[in-house]
């Protein structure tokens, strides 16, 4: 038989990729970390490529430059000036880089900019660098005279001086931060008189003195603001000599603005696209330019625009009002602890909320022109952007997702909760964009310690909330580097996990494994358009750095609703349209969209529900009515509330409308007749994502279960299809046909399923797959318990796995022909163990024997580029129950694989002298956090979940002595953590211990008990 090797599959056309092959594109790839451009060419090439071998469909080439310089001072020898972005040896790195993924048949995405991408080298002198509104006060003296210079004088240039009448003033504690460990603060709350706000500006002589009198009776402050550039850095290198751009690191460019990104695009053409060679290669192998995370820190959020924006978007002039936005509209997420040094409200109704609201919708269109600008230029070339939307900005995330080809979020900020996805996802999905991307795993103090089973965890959490690529942070050149001792060069020194590369024992054991099964996943959730059942209608100012639970309610995810989340600032787009009772009828196709009381509304989202209710859309209000979302000064405030106040009535009294209590929505919903698409009953919590491919007439459901107990789950889903359904095996990349479902009379599909915690399984749905796969022309709609797992073939018919050991009440198989089979009730005993001693129920494996292959450090820790120096240990272990290496002499410290051997008995004809074709067994083993491969007399068995390690080994018994081999990798951090004090990065010591005590060892290898089900086969004519 011909075969094909991995290169050469990557280099197949994507119409030759399928579930099973997933293409280059819809694999997971790896966020790469280059520590500057000083490193060795050729290992950069290994590394792509490395990933490439193992499954990865490509990588995300970010040049670190040790997180910019901010965590530590550079090493010794490095000559960053030389080796800086966009200089010739940075040139040399990228070209090589694509012309490995070339290679290796795999894309390269890249980072618009050193560090996090947020700038590139400049002159100093370009208007495009970052803005900074810089604040200043002080108080007006008692005889309400103020003469002389004003506070900040020369700090940049004026935007504005405003006085204001104090009416209060009091103290607020601002919450410390744990992830970047600031401590709280404290600042000064001041209420200000609304009708005392006063612009006078325009009286400040040039220079900077102003005579200014004001009623004596009451406290006055005076506040002045000047825009500046701070040229701070996502780069920070300073040299003595400044003969190039590239002699004083790189500058963040201005996020608000098309002129700051047009900073980054005319550096890109003028200093790395000028080379022919690397854009042809950026045309082939390129796919994103990216940007990550922006960790911009400013007093407050600004671009010299910003006036005129906000003229537009609100109608009057912002410069009075400046004292209510220099409180927390600087960075949300890297600088919680330092909002501002004074919060400024006023006497009115809203204190003042609107005109801050007014403000960030005023900076998302500045940021949206950003995001644009750069999107335009990379489609020229051919590729598209991808970005984490306004991740850290004060802004509301959701208005601005729509503006890059494949918005970005993060695992870390998001906290792993699906809730927090599917605020991410919505608007991608009406938005209509193929790939919602995700920078998988960035867990603080994990670096070598991140199991595979926890990563799968993480990934199983953002595909059930509308994720569909996975970016695992991070893979580390492994090769050496600058006052780097073994294991090498990590990323934010070790502070962040992972660092994957071939140090790590999964690299080769268990990594291709996971990496196979997510991006068949991923296949699965970029087919077609997503199916969505409930939309929530979600406004915030600012979106909540940490993406906490919007809907709190249980009530619809035991159902099995799903749902997303849209900004009022999303019903604009052009795909938001009621037809046939669905909004967004092409993707997601809403069937219903809901308005919490705990949600704030404004006027024209009232309108926008109202026409969706008269298009027929049912809208439901959950708790009672929403409240008001404020825009625009005092002036009109009332009016305005009153007004969102009377339309609100008005749409509770339109038909399509419904009113219901708070988290009693899927009450709602069934009430009136919507029923989830994939209905869910089951004693666990299960997840599903429904995806429609018209084109193909397939169907596809990715299921999810989430339990808090390693128990199994067991439960039915109700789909809303009459196709034949298939399970596809996202371990193996098998598709079968399923055997055992109900059809129901009113158009549905019941299918009973058994999961185990963090388990999934995808499902498709066709009249058509019969022509590719062999299925039945009829199925079961009720197997006995003891049926423990089946094959079917055209030829064969369909093999039923009776258990051996399982007594069942029920022995009728009954067909969806009406036939029915009788299997036999006390089935005869197991094989046995020992010779002779017949067993009724599951027996275990005992009296192990582990070759533990110990994966060690040079003897000379400086030579970095070594994966591992490695010896062997062998330990018999007595019993059944496999203990951890922590418990194993000689093996609490250790890091590697474990190579596992247990024999046992088998008799061919111990069953009723039936031959050996007509008997097998199921292996059963503990669930692995790091990965297994499992051999049965040499034989592998493929597809084995690392969820629920269970696998029929029927096909490779013998008579006589039957070996089992498991092959079980480490996590590196138990040997790791002995070397701490003496391991460098970059010249520093790794920084786990500025966060707290060394992370604890970690349980490894296989641990439990690992048991065999026996079996004997009913044949059964379909």
């Amino acid at each position: 038989m011909h075969t094909i090797t991995w290169l050469q599959f990557l280099l197949l056309p994507i119409a030759s990729c399928t579930f099973q092959n997933p293409p280059n594109t819809a694999r997971v790839k790896f966020r790469y970390w280059l520590p500057d451009p000083s490193v060795n060419t050729t290992t950069v090439q290994h590394d792509i490529q490395s990933a490439g071998s193992i499954g990865a469909g490509g990588v995300q080439l970010v040049p670190l430059y040790n997180y910019g310089g901010s965590l530590a001072a550079p090493p010794s020898g490095a000559d960053w000036a030389t080796y800086g972005f966009g200089t010739e040896a940075y040139n040399r790195v990228l070209k090589a880089s694509l012309q490995a993924a070339k290679e290796a048949g795999m894309v390269l995405d890249f980072a618009l900019g050193p560090n996090q991408g947020q700038g590139v080298p400049a002159e100093t002198t370009d208007r495009g660098l970052h803005w900074d509104l810089v604040p200043f006060n002080t108080t007006v003296p008692r005889n309400g005279s103020y003469t002389g210079r004003i506070p900040g004088w020369g700090s940049g240039e004026l935007v504005s001086l405003v006085s204001a009448e104090v009416l209060a003033s009091s103290v607020i504690q601002n919450p410390a931060s744990s992830t970047f460990s600031t401590p709280s603060t404290n600042s000064t709350r001041l209420v200000l008189r609304n009708a005392s706000l006063t612009d006078h500006t325009d009286k400040v002589c040039h220079d900077g003195t102003v005579e200014l009198r004001f009623d004596t009776k009451s406290t006055r402050h005076l506040f002045a603001y000047y825009q500046y550039q701070d040229l701070a850095k996502n780069l920070d290198i300073e040299t003595n000599t400044t003969e190039s751009i590239f002699d004083n690191g790189s500058y963040i460019v201005d996020h608000f603005s098309a002129r700051g990104a047009q900073t980054t695009i005319d550096f890109w053409e003028e200093h790395i696209l000028n080379d022919s060679e690397t854009r042809q290669l950026l045309s082939e192998v390129g796919k994103y330019a990216w940007e990550d995370s922006i960790e911009i820190e400013s007093n407050i959020s600004w671009t010299p625009s910003l006036p005129e924006k906000f003229q537009q978007v609100a109608g009057y002039d912002i410069r009075k009002y400046l004292p209510l936005i220099q409180f927390g509209n600087n960075n949300p997420g890297v600088q919680p602890s330092y909002p501002g040094d004074i919060q400024c409200v006023l006497d009115t109704q809203d204190a003042g909320q609107g005109v801050v609201n007014d403000y960030r919708e005023a900076l998302a269109q500045g940021y949206q022109e950003y995001l644009n600008t750069i999107k335009e230029w990379t489609s020229s070339l051919g590729l598209e952007y991808s970005a984490q939307i306004s991740y850290n900005l004060p802004l509301d995330m959701e208005s601005s997702i729509a503006h890059a080809d494949a918005p970005e979020c993060e695992s870390l900020a998001f906290n792993d909760n699906i809730d927090g996805y599917r605020q991410f996802s919505g608007v991608a999905n009406v938005a209509q964009k193929g790939v919602i991307s995700n920078e998988m795993g960035a867990d603080i103090r994990t670096a070598f310690r991140l199991s595979v089973s926890h990563l799968l965890w993480q990934i199983n959490r953002a595909f059930a909330g509308g994720v569909n690529q996975v970016v695992l942070h991070g893979q580390t050149y492994s090769g050496n580097y600058y006052d780097t001792t073994w294991p090498g060069y990590a990323s934010f020194f070790m502070l962040f996990g992972e660092s994957y590369n071939d140090k790590q024992p999964a690299w080769e054991y268990s990594y291709p494994d996971m990496i196979a099964h997510a991006s068949r996943n991923q296949f699965v959730l970029r087919k077609g358009m997503p199916r969505t059942d409930v939309a929530f209608l979600n406004k915030d100012s600012v979106t909540d750095p940490q993406l906490g639970t919007v809907y709190a309610g249980s009530d619809l995810v035991d159902s099995g609703y799903t749902y997303s989340y849209l900004s009022p600032d999303n019903l604009d787009i052009d795909s938001i349209r009621v037809d046939n009772g669905l909004l967004a009828p092409e993707s997601p196709a809403y069937r219903a969209i809901v308005v919490t009381t705990h949600q704030n509304v404004t006027l024209e989202s009232v309108k926008k529900l109202l026409q969706f209710a008269q298009a027929g859309l049912p809208v439901i209000l959950s708790g009672g009515l929403p409240g008001y979302y404020p825009s625009g000064n005092a002036s009109d405030t009332v009016a305005r509330k009153d007004a969102v106040t009377t339309a609100l009535h008005n749409l509770q009294r339109t038909e399509n409308v419904y009113t219901t209590g708070t988290n009693r929505v899927a009450q709602r919903l069934t009430a009136i007749g919507i029923h989830p698409r994939v209905r869910i009953q089951t004693n666990g919590t299960w997840y599903p994502v429904y995806r429609a491919d018209n084109a193909t007439d397939i169907d596809y459901i990715f299921l999810f279960s989430e339990s808090a107990s390693k128990a199994l789950s067991k439960g039915t889903i109700t789909v809303q299809t009459t196709k034949t359904p298939y399970i596809l095996n996202s371990w193996s990349g098998n598709r079968s046909p399923v055997v055992h479902y109900q059809v129901n009379n009113n158009g549905t599909i019941t299918i009973p399923l058994t999961l185990a915690a963090n388990q999934t399984t995808v499902l498709a749905f066709s009249s058509s797959l019969k022509n590719q796969i062999d299925t039945p022309a009829t199925h079961a709609v009720y197997l006995p318990d003891s049926v423990i797992g089946y094959n079917y073939t055209k030829t064969a018919g369909l093999a039923l796995h009776v258990s051996t050991v399982h007594r069942s009440s029920n022995s009728t198989v009954q067909l969806s022909n009406g036939k029915t089979h009788h299997l036999p009730v006390s089935p005869s005993p197991a094989p046995s163990v020992q010779p002779g001693d017949s067993r009724t129920k599951p027996f275990k494996l005992s009296n192990w024997t582990l070759k533990a292959e110990h994966w060690t450090a040079p003897a000379n820790l400086s030579h970095a580029d070594i994966p591992a120096v490695k010896h062997n240990t062998t330990h018999s272990l007595r019993g059944t129950f496999i203990p951890s290496w922590l418990d194993i002499e000689g093996l609490k410290n250790a890091s590697g694989v474990g190579y596992y051997r247990a024999g046992f008995q088998w008799d061919t004809t111990a069953m009723n002298g039936s031959n050996g074709s007509n008997i097998g067994a199921y292996i059963s083993l503990p669930p692995v956090s790091h990965g297994l491969q499992v051999y049965i007399n040499g034989h592998r068995l493929d597809g084995i979940d690392l969820n629920r390690p269970l696998a029929d080994m029927g096909p490779y018994l013998t008579s006589g002595v039957n070996v089992v081999d498991v092959i079980v990798p480490t996590v590196m951090w138990n040997y790791i953590r002995r070397l701490y004090g003496d391991i460098e990065i970059a010249g520093s010591a790794p920084l786990l211990t500025t966060t707290g005590p060394l992370p604890s060892l970690a349980e490894t290898g296989l641990i439990g008990e690992v048991e065999v089900w026996p079996y004997v086969v009913s044949w059964i004519d379909v």
